[in-house]
């Protein structure tokens, strides 16, 4: 699985200036190791995690800590102990540096050495939170083991926000579609249907190709859609209305309204939330 972290995040700066985006948390841990813990849900047993020159804390954060664990036993900290110890070894993880924020397409294209030889990849992007199950990186699996092919995880947007993302053509009826192309954020008007893509893919080898004559295109980036485009326009991209909720961590408002969803439904910390929200409000009176 390869898992692109080298952005600037610039919509959070500037909390982002020193901290990696995919290092801010959403809850008790960073948005990060929400997607790894999805994709070991999955049956993901490694993953290549693209940063970028400064983003060394991601590196950090996944590293073992016995000097940490051990203060915390010594403590009587045990559950947070193992909570920590766990981190290191939700599975195996390599990372590669993306020497410029050149696009998604750029990020997985270098990952590609390290994934040479495998049948099909996952990829996942950490702005996405998943809610629900079966996991999302697992339902995209459970598809190409069917199909053979690369899988996109779409879902139904509206008109309005359609132009955030890119969006699918699709032939076909029910939770699967053959796609024929794909459009990076389009405008309302053309976009060719109500499907976007939604962070979550499983690419064949035939993407990583197509990414290798790959030129710059929307922003100045090479975009991973126009790989994925050449590819379904000779009929090798399915896509999966999949089941479930994705929570936006992908800007300042997103992220407070999953933090506080989040937050919410926690048993010891949601309490305290509504409490202080009801203090809030009679402050206001």
């Amino acid at each position: 699985m390869v898992v692109p972290a080298g952005g600037l995040g610039t919509r959070f700066l500037p909390a982002t200036k020193a901290l990696p985006k995919e290092m801010v948390p959403v809850g008790d841990r960073p948005s990060i190791q929400w997607g790894i813990e999805e994709a070991v849900a999955s049956g993901i047993e490694r993953a290549v995690i693209v940063t970028a020159p400064g983003k060394e804390l991601i590196q950090a954060h996944f590293a073992a800590d016995p000097g940490l664990v051990a203060t915390l036993e010594g403590r009587g900290a045990d559950d947070l102990a193992h909570r920590v110890r766990d981190i290191s070894q939700l599975c195996q993880m390599e990372f590669v540096v993306q020497p410029e924020p050149l696009g998604l397409g750029h990020a997985v294209w270098c990952a590609a050495p390290l994934v040479q030889g495998e049948e099909a990849i996952g990829v996942m992007l950490p702005d996405d939170l998943f809610s629900g199950s079966p996991p999302l990186l697992g339902q995209l699996i459970d598809v190409y083991r069917q199909q053979h092919c690369t899988v996109l995880a779409l879902r139904r947007c509206p008109r309005d926000q359609i132009s955030r993302y890119g969006v699918a053509a699709v032939e076909g009826e029910g939770a699967i579609f053959r796609v024929t192309d794909v459009v990076e954020k389009p405008s309302a008007a053309a976009a060719p249907s109500d499907l976007a893509l939604m962070g979550r893919y499983v690419l064949t080898p035939e993407v990583i190709a197509e990414l290798e004559t790959t030129s710059a295109g929307a922003g100045g980036e090479i975009q991973l859609t126009d790989a994925i485009r050449r590819l379904a326009q000779k009929g090798a991209v399915v896509g999966l209305e999949f089941t479930g909720r994705l929570l936006d961590v992908g800007t300042l408002e997103s992220w407070l309204a999953t933090n506080a969803e989040i937050v919410w439904r926690d048993q010891e910390l949601g309490p305290m939330l509504r409490a202080r929200i009801q203090e809030l409000e009679l402050n206001q009176e």
